[in-house]
């Protein structure tokens, strides 16, 4: 009879281990590394992405593809810190590649460190500041009962990059959009001016444009970091409409990387949003809006100053939104398996 309160089997020790936790935040998952890997290379948090990108990527392959993920699954690393106030680093991995920033990461990694107690801090507010791929992040927790209720933070400088442009995709049409900048670049495009809807019954429809607008943009618009040519690309589309309850601002849906669609409203995507609505006159600083997901799901995003970023002007937002752990994983590469570094259909 079999004894599963006495098995103790260990994989072999030539075996490559990796040990995460896993969250998600309004819906979007979050897979985070935390143990087992390799050094990781690099003076700063760029410098260490692009080691892991150039020599570790079947890292990212073999916990974000089948069999152990999926084509939407979204991961992260925590690294040691690089700056000297800095509590950690991060940086984060997709069906892709690499992104330049993640807002439901953030949220979730801070709910991550004070709820597991991986860092401790006194009050009922207490503050991280983390080492990202695009900047410090500065982001604060809301505890009741030593729990995380909630987590805000203030993203990196966010500004407008190209307004009210149009421009022809093949299979939709004529599409206006803007671009604009809140960690990673993104189009925006109206889906009620497409006649797109952006429910969950509208899913393979919005991949399937969000790409195709994606694409077009890239092909002849030039995207441009005014510091990081590591930033300078258009991460994904995303599409913007009416909410479904009154009290909320809008509805926004993301399709980023290679197709993935975002569960959550998006943290880099509607601090994004925020600078481009600020920009032009439709956001006041000090207002705060709540933005929904395709879901339903949301977070709030509020304009907090006003500042410049090389070229741009820009804003700070501040984005809030709350996450929740759902596991923890300890993945086996058995050296021998050929399908270690996973497989992925999209």
């Amino acid at each position: 009879m079999i004894q599963l309160n006495k098995w103790n089997w260990s994989p072999p020790s030539d075996w490559l281990c990796i040990k995460t936790i896993d969250l998600h935040t309004g819906g979007e998952p979050l897979r985070v590394l935390y143990d087992g890997l390799p050094k990781i290379q690099g003076l700063n948090i760029l410098e260490k992405r692009r080691y892991f990108r150039d020599n570790l990527d079947h890292i990212r392959t073999g916990t974000m593809f089948e069999p152990r993920g999926h084509a939407d699954m979204y991961g992260a690393l925590i690294t040691e810190p690089i700056s000297d106030k800095a509590d950690f680093g991060t940086f984060f991995l997709h069906n892709e590649g690499y992104s330049t920033m993640c807002g439901h990461a953030i949220i979730a990694l801070t709910k991550l460190v004070f709820d597991t107690g991986m860092i401790n801090k006194a009050g009922d507010e207490p503050e991280l500041i983390i080492d990202a791929p695009p900047g410090l992040i500065r982001a604060k927790a809301h505890r009741k009962n030593n729990s995380v209720e909630k987590v805000s933070f203030l993203n990196v400088p966010s500004f407008l990059l190209i307004e009210d442009e149009t421009i022809y995709v093949e299979g939709i049409g004529n599409v206006t959009f803007d671009v604009a900048y809140g960690g990673a670049f993104y189009a925006f495009v109206d889906a009620d001016k497409l006649g797109i809807g952006m429910e969950e019954k509208d899913y393979n429809q919005l991949i399937d444009w969000g790409r195709r607008i994606k694409h077009a943009v890239i092909d002849k618009y030039p995207i441009a970091h005014p510091f990081e040519k590591d930033l300078s690309f258009l991460y994904g589309t995303i599409f913007t409409g009416e909410p479904k309850k009154a009290e909320h601002h809008s509805r926004n849906v993301c399709i980023f990387a290679e197709g993935e669609v975002d569960r959550s409203p998006t943290g880099s995507g509607i601090s994004a949003r925020a600078a481009l609505h600020y920009a032009k006159g439709e956001l006041q600083k000090g207002e705060r809006i709540t933005i929904e997901s395709i879901i339903g799901t949301t977070m709030d995003v509020m304009v907090t100053e006003e500042t410049t970023y090389g070229p741009h002007k820009a804003v700070i937002p501040e984005v809030s939104g709350t996450a929740a752990l759902t596991g923890k994983n300890e993945f086996w590469f058995d050296p021998s398996d050929p399908l270690k570094e996973g497989f992925i259909f999209r």
